[in-house]
């Protein structure tokens, strides 16, 4: 099958079956969700969201943030991964929110990864999420799905190499929603220990399973 057409069938496949594309992530401003995305690195949207309510509740913008101390927000999120880390992360990215960018959050790439604790991912779904742009955030569910159904070729060795190469395929109109569609994929069914390959709907279309299931040739 031609790449073009791979790519049509499965972007149809995921346009028709997907529900409406959208974070999982609980937030109320651009500002709440970035701070769930940092904090949400190597950890589970469901701890997220059982961890900022309080957060957000006692600082709800970048001013109240800033003010505070990486051992206060520690508090808050000692039961996420890496806490002392993203702490500190957090109230540098407030500080810097609240002096260079006037509480607000930038909608550049360049100006999102300058941010502490922000780096390309973060700011793909920043700007996807929030400014609409067509930004593509390639986490480990996506790496593996787009390698798994040959969406992208082996030598793509990085998650810049597969955005870029998603992005060279992929209607520049679908970009933003083919991150979720790709992400949920891979979250729910083409999981990376245990792929529901009986119930899904990319079966054949799928590079890794034809793969896997093709017949072997019987001993001389």
């Amino acid at each position: 099958m031609k790449k073009a057409d791979l790519y049509a069938a499965v972007l149809d496949y995921f346009g028709k079956t997907m529900p409406p594309s959208d974070t999982e992530l609980h937030y109320d401003s651009p500002f709440q969700l970035i701070v769930a995305v940092v904090l949400s690195a190597q950890c589970t949207d469901k701890r997220i969201n059982q961890v900022t309510p309080r957060l957000f509740h006692d600082f709800p913008t970048p001013e109240a943030l800033a003010a505070t101390t990486p051992e206060v927000v520690y508090d808050y999120i000692r039961s996420v991964s890496y806490p002392n880390a993203k702490a500190r992360h957090l109230v540098g990215l407030a500080r810097m929110l609240t002096e260079r960018f006037g509480g607000s959050v930038p909608s550049e790439l360049s100006e999102l990864t300058q941010l502490p604790g922000v780096g390309r991912k973060t700011a793909n779904v920043i700007q996807a999420i929030v400014f609409g742009k067509a930004a593509l955030a390639v986490d480990t569910h996506v790496f593996r799905v787009s390698h798994r159904l040959g969406l992208v070729p082996a030598r793509c060795t990085t998650p810049l190499a597969v955005e870029l190469e998603l992005k060279r395929h992929i209607p520049e109109e679908l970009v933003a929603k083919s991150h979720f569609w790709l992400l949920y994929h891979g979250r729910y069914t083409c999981t990376a220990r245990a792929p529901r390959c009986a119930t899904c709907g990319l079966q054949l279309l799928c590079r890794d399973f034809r793969k896997r299931e093709k017949p072997q040739a019987a001993p001389q």
